[in-house]
C-alpha cells in the first residue's frame, strides 16, 4: 500500500499503510464486550473492514483500533490494514479518559510491551494541527479491505 507524507494533506505527521500480521500487535487497552460483538456483525455483514487501526512502527503497539483487532481475530483474519506511525512524534497526543489516572505515552508502550492493558477506552489519542488537534481516526482513509484477502 501507499506511503503518505505530511506536505500531501498537511498532515504534520508521516504514517505508512500496509497489511501487517495480528500476531505481532501489541494492544494497550482491553475491549469491551459489546461493542466487539457488535462490530464483528458489522464487519462480517459488510464484508470488509473498512478502515486501517493506527499502531506505532517501532513497537507494534497498537494506538487506535483495538476492537477492529479482536473482531478480525474472531473472524478467522490474521492480518489487518495498519497505519504505521511514529507514536513518539511531538505532533501525536494523548488525553486520558479514565477518572483519576495519567496515563502518558510511555505507560501506553508499558502496558502494551508488558501485556498489562488498560481498560477499554482509557485513552484518546490526537494529531496536533497549527489550528488545533484531530482525532488520530484523521489518518484512517477508507480501504474497504475484503475479509478474504486477510485470512
Amino acid at each position: 500500500m501507499a506511503s503518505k507524507k505530511s506536505n500531501k494533506n498537511n498532515i504534520p505527521i508521516k504514517f505508512k499503510i500496509c497489511l501487517a500480521e495480528i500476531s505481532v500487535l501489541k494492544p494497550h487497552e482491553r475491549t469491551d464486550d459489546s461493542r466487539l460483538k457488535n462490530l464483528s456483525e458489522e464487519i462480517l455483514s459488510d464484508g470488509i473492514i473498512k478502515k486501517p487501526i493506527v499502531v506505532d512502527e517501532k513497537t507494534n503497539t497498537i494506538i487506535d483500533g483495538h476492537h477492529r483487532v479482536e473482531a478480525l481475530k474472531l473472524l478467522g483474519c490474521t492480518k489487518i490494514p495498519v497505519c504505521y506511525v511514529d507514536y513518539m512524534c511531538e505532533n501525536i497526543g494523548l488525553k486520558t479518559t479514565a477518572k483519576n489516572t495519567v496515563i502518558t505515552k510511555d505507560k501506553v508502550i508499558e502496558a502494551a510491551l508488558n501485556n498489562s492493558p488498560f481498560n477499554p477506552k482509557s485513552t484518546w489519542h490526537y494529531i496536533k494541527f497549527q489550528n488545533g488537534i484531530k482525532h488520530i481516526s484523521y489518518i484512517q482513509k477508507r480501504v474497504d479491505m475484503p475479509l478474504e484477502a486477510l485470512k
